[in-house]
């Protein structure tokens, strides 16, 4: 399954994606994209959505995918040492 993020990944958006992402945990025991290609910014709030994925689908035996992340992001993620926890492509 993949989720595609775009423009801004704050607070108010994480909130949002939060309750919409039901359908993607749901399948938790599979391989899950998160294509980041259209996403400009993350704040500590999208940072901590993608931790929550992360850690539902680790309890059940799938594989977080982190695809297409701008120089931004990714200096963010390597900052954070979410580098470290997720497979990037």
């Amino acid at each position: 399954m993949t989720a595609v993020f775009s423009g801004r990944l704050d607070t108010p958006s994480a909130i949002k994606i939060q309750s919409e992402i039901t359908p993607l945990l749901n399948n938790a025991d599979k391989e899950i994209i998160l294509d980041c290609e259209k996403l400009e910014y993350i704040s500590s709030s999208g940072l901590r959505l993608f931790l929550a994925i992360r850690k539902e689908v680790s309890t059940k035996g799938g594989k977080v995918i982190v695809e297409h992340i701008n120089d931004d992001i990714k200096k963010v993620f390597m900052m954070t040492g979410f580098i470290q926890l997720f497979e990037v492509r």
